[in-house]
């Protein structure tokens, strides 16, 4: 398991967006997918629909992790990598500022199918979750099947974002490599901190997505804690609006993980 303490004076694994200029080659897989990213969520003509994310960048509290390996073997170097780094973003995130996300592009590799990626994001977040020694957070519950359920690491929930190659109609989900967003709970706490915070803000996402996107909103998109909603299904949206399949886990820890 990776200690998820206090970090070192070590170089972070990860780059903000003023670091990448001098550090990422022209023509380099983490340069195209970079460059494909900003354009995408800086664009002043189609406005990204998450605008937390989109404050994020403009005011460059992301930060940026590329991962050599595609991520075809969930418990493989991908893993190892994405724990350090995630547990240091954890540790570090509330000094970037109040938008603060992780964002991780994979080496590009072969485009897989819808349910394939949905598959490989399960694969890394039960890797991660073995590799992770910080204990489950007491108010956050193991089930996968509830309202407060959340992905959690190093004792922080954390909601996470997929986007792929294979979405074409959720634009809002696209990307040209298999791609993660970790975003720490308390981003959201801050922002949707009232309920006319929060009905403005969502009000403001589902706008923009209904100009994205070639399709609806997802039926699986909710607000945190209401009854109906199960955070998970959020995570991985698919192309078709389909309803999203059931967690593959019950339990997300290597103590106590139970497949479905």
């Amino acid at each position: 398991m990776f200690d998820t303490g206090p970090m070192s004076a070590a170089p972070a694994p990860y780059l903000s967006r003023d670091d990448l200029a001098g550090r990422l080659p022209a023509g380099s897989w983490q340069r195209v997918v970079y460059d494909e990213f900003a354009t995408t969520i800086s664009s002043p003509v189609r406005p990204f629909p998450c605008v937390f994310g989109v404050k994020g960048f403009e005011t460059d509290q992301l930060r940026y992790l590329f991962i050599d390996d595609e991520a075809a073997d969930p418990d493989g170097p991908a893993a190892d990598r994405l724990a350090a780094a995630l547990g240091r973003f954890v540790a570090e995130a509330r000094s970037f500022g109040p938008h603060a996300s992780l964002v991780a592009f994979f080496r590009p590799g072969r485009v897989a199918g819808i349910e394939e990626y949905r598959a490989r994001m399960w694969g890394l977040l039960a890797a991660l979750a073995r590799r992770d020694a910080a204990p489950w957070p007491a108010e956050i519950p193991a089930g996968t099947d509830e309202p407060l359920w959340e992905f959690c690491f190093a004792g922080e929930p954390v909601f996470v974002v997929c986007n792929t190659p294979a979405h074409i109609a959720r634009q809002s989900r696209r990307s040209s490599t298999f791609m993660l967003t970790f975003q720490p709970r308390w981003v959201f706490d801050k922002i949707l901190g009232t309920e006319q915070a929060a009905a403005t803000s969502f009000a403001k996402v589902r706008r923009r997505l209904v100009a994205f996107d070639m399709l609806p909103a997802s039926p699986d998109l909710g607000r945190y804690g209401a009854p109906e909603t199960r955070e998970h299904r959020q995570y991985f949206l698919d192309d078709a609006n389909r309803p999203a399949p059931a967690c593959p886990f019950a339990r997300l820890r290597d103590t106590d993980a139970e497949v479905v």
